[in-house]
C-alpha cells in the first residue's frame, strides 16, 4: 500500500511542481530572487529533479542517473522547457523504481545513510515526498511574490 500512497504523492507533486513552472507568464522570473529570497524557483526545481534521481533511480535504481547537487544551485537561467524536462525525467525515474519495489524493499534499510544512522527505505521515500512538497510551496510563493514585482 506505500507504493500507492508514494506513487500518488509524488505524482501529483511532480505534476504542480510543473504547473507552476508553467504557470510565470514571464520565462525570466523564474529566476528572480531579492531580499532573502536567494534560490529562485529555476534551481529549486532542478534541486527537487536532481533530488529525485539521485535517490530513486540512482541509488535504488541503478539507472546511471550522475547527480551534480552544486549545478542544481548555481545553475541560472536554465530554460522552462529544460525545467520541465527535468520534472519528466524525475517522474520517470520516481515510477520506474517505485513500480519495481517489493514491501520488503520498503522494510529494508536505505542503501546509504542520509541521516547519520539508518533508515528504512519507506521512510526515506516518505521524506522525500515531504521535501518535494516543502519546495514546492516556496516555488509557489516565489511565483506570486518575485514574479509580480
Amino acid at each position: 500500500m506505500l507504493k500507492e500512497i508514494l506513487l500518488e504523492l509524488y505524482e501529483r507533486g511532480l505534476g504542480k511542481l510543473r504547473s507552476e513552472i508553467e504557470a510565470y507568464s514571464n520565462e525570466a522570473d523564474i529566476w528572480k530572487t531579492g531580499g532573502d529570497i536567494t534560490n529562485p524557483a529555476g534551481n529549486l526545481c532542478l534541486h527537487l529533479s536532481g533530488n529525485l534521481q539521485h535517490f530513486f533511480g540512482a541509488v535504488i535504481g541503478g539507472d546511471g542517473y550522475v547527480r551534480d547537487r552544486d549545478a542544481e544551485f548555481a545553475s541560472r537561467n536554465v530554460s522552462r522547457e529544460e525545467l520541465l524536462n527535468s520534472i519528466d525525467a524525475a517522474l520517470v525515474s520516481v515510477r520506474s523504481t517505485l513500480e519495481k519495489m517489493s514491501y520488503d524493499d520498503f522494510a529494508a534499510t536505505y542503501p546509504i545513510e542520509v541521516f547519520g544512522g539508518p533508515i528504512t527505505t519507506g521512510f526515506f521515500l516518505t521524506h522525500l515526498a515531504t521535501h518535494l512538497t516543502w519546495h514546492l510551496g516556496q516555488i509557489n510563493y516565489h511565483r506570486r511574490l518575485l514574479a509580480a514585482i
